[in-house]
């Protein structure tokens, strides 16, 4: 049904309730404003357009006809919808939204979700954080079951999407407490081979980040133990394994001076992990710059002192991006 053939619109729908609660023509009008005639002439046109008559104009003060009634009925939602919209419009432009839904990347849980909740405290009316794999959260944005992503996946190939960066991190070994830093691609080689090599799983970012390192310095470790959290990875090492993983990881899975492991550099090359906020364009305001900002901030006052007093021989290479 095309807009014209609508029997009537929300500005009429208007008019015929200030009729139905104040009992006359004369009492819209006072309530409304206008004059007298321009209240009974949209209802009169309201009535052409419907085929029926709304009001019984026999008696006073004005009654309902029947489908007057079953009109008043459904104009009322209608009506109430209509101003419930109007308010998430004026309040989306003043940066508050009514409900958002933020996939955040399982690492970065510990070290974002205090900062998230005191930004959108006065910001969202109703906040569902997932947390998770990247991938899983970049599948959800794109079918519009979540509305904002903080990953590892910028989604560079996908047009109509805002991209914020927030922080860099190198990617370190993961060793218990008495290994040797490795010199060199067969140093490293050989230490993969000679204790349970611990991945992060195949479905996210960070383990096809590592398997590229591995392919590109032509180590093959046999695939042993495969972890979807950074908590998982980081028990089994402390069970004897060694993984390649991140401070930001660490940091999720409870990393302490005094939980054994140690961290080493990568022998050869080093590559970087980066998490960036992505949203949909133009559907938020300012709300993803604001937040941005404000992460950014609070992860340059707090959360890299923290990393920079767990893994000192690491501060030169995180940084909060601009």
């Amino acid at each position: 049904m095309a807009l014209s053939d609508l029997p009537f619109d929300l500005s009429s729908l208007n008019v015929f309730m200030a009729v139905c609660e104040n009992g006359s023509m004369a009492g819209a009008a006072r309530a409304l404003q206008v004059t007298q005639p321009a209240i009974s002439q949209t209802i009169s046109e309201l009535e052409t357009r419907l085929g029926t008559k709304l009001f019984d104009r026999s008696v006073r003060p004005l009654a309902l006809t029947a489908t007057g009634t079953v009109l008043r009925q459904h104009a009322a939602g209608l009506l109430a919808e209509m101003r419930h919209i109007a308010v998430g419009i004026q309040e989306m432009k003043l940066g508050r939204v009514p409900q958002l839904r933020l996939g955040v990347v399982d690492s970065l849980s510990r070290a974002l979700s205090p900062h998230l909740s005191a930004f959108m405290y006065e910001r969202v009316g109703r906040l569902v954080v997932h947390a998770g794999l990247t991938e899983t959260h970049a599948a959800a944005l794109l079918t519009r079951q979540i509305d904002l992503v903080i990953g590892v996946d910028e989604m560079e190939d996908v047009a109509g999407l805002e991209r914020w960066p927030l922080i860099e991190e190198p990617y370190l070994l993961l060793c218990p407490h008495d290994t040797p830093a490795p010199q060199n691609a067969e140093d490293l080689r050989k230490l993969v081979l000679s204790h349970p090599f611990v991945r992060f799983s195949q479905r996210s970012r960070t383990g096809t980040e590592v398997e590229r390192y591995l392919r590109r310095l032509r180590v093959e470790v046999p695939f042993q133990q495969e972890y979807d959290l950074p908590f998982g990875v980081f028990a089994a090492c402390q069970a004897g394994g060694i993984a390649i993983t991140t401070p930001l990881c660490l940091y999720e899975a409870g990393f302490t001076p005094k939980c054994g492991m140690v961290c080493h550099p990568l022998p050869v090359g080093s590559f970087h992990r980066h998490l960036t906020l992505v949203v949909r364009r133009r559907e938020f305001g300012r709300l993803p710059l604001d937040l941005t900002l404000y992460l950014r901030e609070r992860l340059n006052t707090g959360v890299l002192a923290e990393l920079a007093t767990l893994f000192p021989d690491f501060v030169d290479q995180m940084r909060v991006l601009s």
